[in-house]
């Protein structure tokens, strides 16, 4: 049984960075696909970042296009979101997510992830 591990969240300023680690325990997730979701208060749970190792392929939310980056490290097991430029609009407890049997059709789909870490929280003041 894979177990997710969020860190790196915590309190920065309007145009701050931030970079979220996810780590895997339990197996290999060499070929999952692995994403960041996030929810703020009073939300629903929204995507953000996903990556699948097989075909290379990464997707992005539009609200967070060209500010956030998701990579992975296999050999870690370890993914990361490197969050620049970040805005008080983007404060929101971030979820890891895996699933091996993500297609690049359903990357984006929270319901599609059956394994999730417990999130860790950004807050961005103005």
């Amino acid at each position: 049984q894979v177990r997710l591990l969020e860190s790196g969240g915590g309190l920065v300023q309007d145009g701050g960075s931030l970079r979220l680690t996810c780590t895997a325990s339990g197996r290999t997730f060499s070929n999952w696909a692995m994403a960041w979701f996030r929810q703020a208060s009073g939300k629903e749970r929204e995507f953000v970042a996903a990556n699948r190792w097989v075909g290379r392929s990464s997707t992005y939310a539009d609200s967070v296009k060209g500010r956030f980056t998701i990579s992975r490290v296999n050999a870690n097991n370890t993914v990361y979101l490197q969050m620049n430029s970040l805005k008080p609009e983007d404060t929101a407890v971030y979820y890891c997510a895996g699933d091996p049997a993500v297609t690049a059709s359903t990357m984006t789909t929270a319901i599609m992830y059956r394994t999730w870490g417990q999130g860790t929280q950004v807050t961005v003041s103005s």
